[in-house]
């Protein structure tokens, strides 16, 4: 940005402006703090004084200034602004914090906060857009016409051949009727256009047998046609439909035909009839009415008028519309003569007064902005022209861009845009010709792009092009279609829907990072929060203020971190990326080691976990080639102490593979439990020691593990809920039971946390597991009884969810897809084991929404006993806020907080000490005692039923496109368990055999037990003799000690002769000076 420019944008007056002043209410995340800057204050005045006082009187020389020095002349230089604002000013200058700055420094970054209000203004200005996406239509023919229904929030699409669909307004398909008229058969009958009368709940729609259907959308029949207006002169292409807000019964329902006729009724009484019943009719309500367009011209239908022109001239009317504030009838035709027509009503309102626009091929579309009062053309010569309405002559603008005829325009009236649509290009994609494409003359396939432009009307200037590509057929017909209300663009290719969804404003939201925020981490020593994005950079931030501190880029080349952790002193970084590596980094950005995960190829990693000895690596699935292996289902392991290279290359975990689907998270439970959830559900329990699994939990189920060499069936114990109701005769008549694997990851665990407080549970029972994930719910274990606690719906509708709780696990929060957070007390949840399931969920203290997108990690800390949650989120944003109705932050504002100022929360109770005193139990004989008795047989016990299990469906679930697509195109490679009825003990050691103990011998008493007088009886004392005590010095001192006897004479010399020196050069310098 120029120097120039930069002036600008300061501003031009010399006094300042106003000081905002100190904020004392709640700040929350959607405020911008840019404008109340001390440096977006400063007015060209300021910074003439400024520059003055870094001028030095000699040439060429640079005048540097402290921090204190800078604060001080700049109070006196400017006049205003306080040493506290002008001190966060100097920092932010100081980057390199060098201690001093410059006028070179002090411009430079005030060009770069320019330059960046520059880029967040043109983000409001240009629209950010989804991919596009094809809608699943069943249309077979061309779709005409594309409405939305504000009444019931619904969209209706209609095609050629007369099918109507009804959307929802998540663009969900939900019906589709056929929309039939009784003067031909179906197969000879078109369906040319489609209007929605809002004010009356009907639709209208157009047919090529020369007549208009009125629907009522309120009958009790689907889609009952209520009025059938016939006996039109052409058929009608197009219509358009207008009634006042004010006045619902005036309305006006235009239409042209292909004789260039452009037609128009009045209505006066909408909503008590649009027609008026002839005597003769039937009393049946639901009765269709036949309408003669010979009566309405006669005018036997008091409630309504009629106007039309002919000034087209024979020419299909290509679009027609009515403006309320011209009070005229808008019409179009290709024809290069009467190309627009604006028909004005006159006072009679039974008149039309025209006027025209004659332009160059004519036009295949327009469109009319009424603050701006200026009509746009498609031209078919690739011009989009802007006209006066009341000026004929000529156009008051041009945009020229387009290559190719422009088939559609349409202004964005909020923001007074305009888009145009053309289809610009035509490319011809040969084929490798075989024998087949010779015989049949395949030569290759020629490829439609269609553009979309976005053009400023003030500036005339396009700011946005957009390219669309379609395969070509032989009926082209393209359709436009701009939802501003909701920000969806349609575009119709034929029969195929495409919809283009602006992405949410969030130029008013602050970025905390250019991409895709995917990791958060807390490091309690240095106070500091890191964070990662998809274009693998980690940010370092201070929670105190929010301020960034350092940045490291690249971390990973280009390929995101998809997760991260630290270690158990908190002084290394682990970062793991899509590109199959995990690095260990020191916080100086200094990479030690790369642990090969994916050993050369490409992984998803979900998750690092960090043992004592051990580092595991979970992740997604992915084929090897070259190994002809599946990676993912298995847990990667390195081990520290053989870090003695910079490349890490994975060891064997002995465990093997257990899960069937990607494994999605992990946790630890010191001091050998490890836990392990997958995409279908499953939770495998793990012991670290010997790296070996022992149970799988699942919401439908669960299931012993044995050995690897066990070849024997492996058996099931029944959970929660069972998929079968019948009654358990006896073992030996029960049949092996194939359960089945969720594939759709509605049960998928996306994150798996213990409870690490409760550590009596294995005595006391309650839960010390929580899991969530698919469908929204979160889900209580007991991981000793092997059972499901509890489980609740915390997100209703949101499909996958995650969480996290704090050290003293008194607090759950949960996030979901749509941005949402929650956050649950559950101190005093499940804490006891119950043979009914817990349903009910716990007390919701807080339910907000910090941000736009999907909520990608949590985390909860306790900077100065004050508890926090921060979060991350695919918006780009990491917010921080209390658990309570505390203000909301987000890292990378313009303004710094000081969170102490506004947490009043509670610290945490030190009081709440551990009691370690009881003496350690067997963990066999603590499962023991917690087992239910009837729980050792379950031959007489029914299985629950599962009526009230309630998950949503699969579709909605959302793990991420590259996952989701990867998952649809999963194979099952495993075949599913088998088992029987398991009567044994439910601990740990279940796999070990445990048979009568042997007696042990006869062990004879030591002998200090039999004779401890002999070993302990205290010894009389003895008489010590006593130690003369050591002579004196001045007793053994035979001559004194002085320098000549210590030193040698040479150096006893030097030192004379150096002091005589000293001491005439001494007198000398006196003489001197006398």
């Amino acid at each position: 940005m120029s120097c120039q420019k930069a002036a600008l944008e300061l501003n031009t007056g010399s006094q300042p402006g106003p000081k905002s002043p100190e904020r004392t209410e709640d700040v929350t995340a959607f405020e911008d703090y840019g404008t109340g800057l001390l440096e977006n204050q400063l007015s060209v005045c300021d910074f003439v004084k400024i520059q003055k006082a870094f001028e030095s009187p000699e040439p060429r020389k640079i005048i540097c200034m402290s921090r204190e020095d800078f604060t001080q002349k700049m109070t006196e230089i400017v006049g205003w602004g306080t040493k506290e604002e002008y001190g966060e000013l100097f920092d932010k200058v100081d980057v390199a914090q060098d201690g001093f700055i410059n006028w070179e420094k002090l411009t430079s970054f005030i060009l770069l906060e320019l330059n960046k209000q520059d880029e967040r203004a043109k983000a409001t200005v240009v629209p950010q857009w989804k991919d596009l996406e094809f809608l699943p239509v069943k249309h077979k023919d061309n779709i005409q016409k594309v409405i939305f229904l504000k009444s019931s929030s619904h969209y209706l699409t209609i095609s050629k051949e007369g099918l109507l669909a009804i959307w929802g307004e998540n663009l969900k398909l939900q019906e589709t009727f056929p929309i039939t008229s009784d003067a031909t058969k179906l197969k000879h009958l078109w369906v040319t256009s489609l209007v929605s009368l809002e004010n009356v709940n009907k639709i209208a729609v157009a047919f090529t047998s020369k007549e208009i259907c009125f629907y009522d959308l309120l009958s009790k029949e689907e889609f009952a046609c209520q009025y059938k207006l016939q006996g039109l002169k052409g058929t009608p292409i197009c219509m358009d439909y207008w009634y006042d807000p004010l006045d619902a019964n005036e309305s006006i329902l235009s239409f042209g035909d292909i004789t260039g006729k452009v037609q128009a009724i009045a209505f006066t009484a909408a909503l008590i009839s649009l027609f008026e019943r002839p005597a003769s009719a039937c009393e049946d309500g639901e009765a269709t009415m036949t309408i003669n367009w010979a009566e309405l011209l006669s005018g036997c239908h008091k409630c309504c008028d009629i106007l039309e022109h002919k000034l087209h001239q024979g020419d299909w009317v290509r679009q027609v519309t009515y403006n309320a504030s011209l009070d005229a009838i808008i019409s179009s035709t290709t024809s290069n003569t009467n190309s627009v027509v604006l028909a004005w009503r006159e006072k009679s309102k039974k008149h039309l007064h025209m006027t025209s626009f004659n332009i160059a091929q004519g036009i295949h579309a327009f469109d009319y902005h009424a603050r701006l009062n200026l009509i746009a053309t498609a031209g078919i010569n690739n011009k989009v022209c802007l006209w006066n309405p009341y000026v004929v002559s000529k156009p008051v603008g041009v945009l020229w861009g387009h290559s190719a005829s422009v088939i559609a325009v349409q202004f964005f009236v909020e923001r007074k845009q305009l888009f145009s649509f053309s289809k610009d290009k035509f490319l011809f994609l040969r084929r490798v010709r075989t024998e087949q494409d010779r015989i049949l003359n395949n030569e290759g396939m020629t490829i439609i792009s269609n553009v979309l432009r976005l053009w400023d009307i003030q500036h005339q200037l396009s700011i946005q092009r957009i390219a669309c590509s379609f395969p070509e057929s032989q009926d082209f017909r393209c359709l436009f279609h701009f939802d501003e209300a909701h920000g969806r663009l349609f575009i119709s290719f034929n029969n195929r829907l495409a919809l283009l969804a602006m992405k949410s404003d969030a130029s008013k939201r602050v970025k905390s990072h250019e991409k895709a925020v995917t990791c958060v981490l807390y490091n309690s020593i240095l106070k500091q929060v890191i964070s990662s994005d998809t274009g693998s950079t980690v940010s370092f931030w201070m929670i105190d203020t929010g301020q960034k501190i350092k940045q490291f880029t690249g971390c990973h080349g280009n390929a995101e971190i998809s997760t991260m952790a630290l270690d158990a002193n908190e002084t290394r970084l682990l970062t793991g990326s899509t590109d199959g590596t995990v690095k260990i980094w020191d916080f100086n950005g200094y990479c030690h080691h790369t642990l090969n995960v994916g050993q050369d190829g490409a992984v998803d990693i979900s998750q690092i976990l960090i043992l004592k000895k051990t580092i595991l690596v979970t992740g997604w699935e992915r084929y090897d080639y070259a190994s002809w292996k599946t990676i993912g289902r298995a847990i990667t392991v390195f081990r520290p102490q053989n870090f003695n290279q910079f490349f890490i290359q994975p060891e064997e975990w002995k465990g093997g593979i257990q899960h069937h689907h990607d494994i999605l998270c992990a946790a630890f439970l010191p001091p050998q439990t490890v836990v392990t959830g997958s995409y279908d559900g499953e939770i495998v329990l793990w012991n670290s020691s010997t790296e070996s699994a022992h149970h799988v939990l699942h919401p439908d189920y669960q299931r012993l593990l044995k050995s690897k060499l066990d070849t024997k069936p492996q058996k099931l114990l029944s959970a929660g809920r069972s998929h079968s109701t019948h009654p358990v005769a006896d073992q030996s008549t029960m049949g092996v039971r194939n359960f089945e694997i969720d594939t759709e990851g509605k049960n998928a665990v996306m994150r798996l946390c213990f409870l690490k407080v409760r550590k009596n549970t294995a005595v006391t029972g309650g839960a010390n597991l929580v899991s969530c994930g698919g469908s929204g719910y979160v889900r209580f274990w007991d991981i000793y009884k092997k059972q499901l606690l509890a489980e609740f719906l915390a997100h209703s509708g949101a499909g996958t969810i995650i969480m996290s709780t704090d050290k003293m696990n008194r607090y759950l929060t949960t996030g979901d897809l749509d941005g949402w957070l929650k956050i649950w007390n559950i101190e005093e949840y499940c804490l006891n084991s119950s043979k009914n399931k817990i349903t009910k969920a716990p007390t919701l203290i807080r339910s907000f929404q910090p941000h736009e997108d999907r909520i990608s990690s949590l985390e909860m800390c306790e900077p100065g006993g004050q508890l926090l949650i921060i979060s991350s989120s695919a918006d780009c944003s990491i917010c921080v806020t209390g658990v309570c109705n505390a203000p909301v932050w987000i890292f990378g504002q313009a303004k710094h907080w000081h969170i102490e100022n506004y947490l009043f929360l509670p610290k945490r109770d030190t009081n709440l000490v551990e009691n370690d005193i009881q003496k350690e139990i067997s963990l066999f004989s603590k499962e023991e005692s917690c087992l239910d008795p009837t729980e050792h047989s379950l031959l007489n016990k029914k299985n629950k039923d599962d009526s009230t299990y309630n998950v949503r469906p699969s579709e909605d679930i959302n793990l991420g496109i590259k996952y989701k697509e990867r998952s649809t195109c999963m194979k099952e490679t495993q075949k599913p368990y088998y088992g029987e009825v398991i009567k044994k003990s439910f601990s740990a050691f279940r796999s070990l055999s445990i048979g009568v103990l042997e007696e042990l011998p006869e062990v004879n008493k030591p002998a200090f037990l039999l004779d401890p007088e002999k070993y302990f009886r205290e010894e009389p004392e003895e008489e010590r003799p006593q130690i003369p005590e050591a002579p004196s010095l001045f007793e053994t001192l035979k001559a004194v000690f002085d320098e000549k006897n210590l030193f040698p004479k040479e150096i006893l010399d030097h030192e004379r002769k150096a002091k005589q020196l000293c001491q005439e050069k001494s007198c000398e310098v006196k003489k001197n000076k006398k």
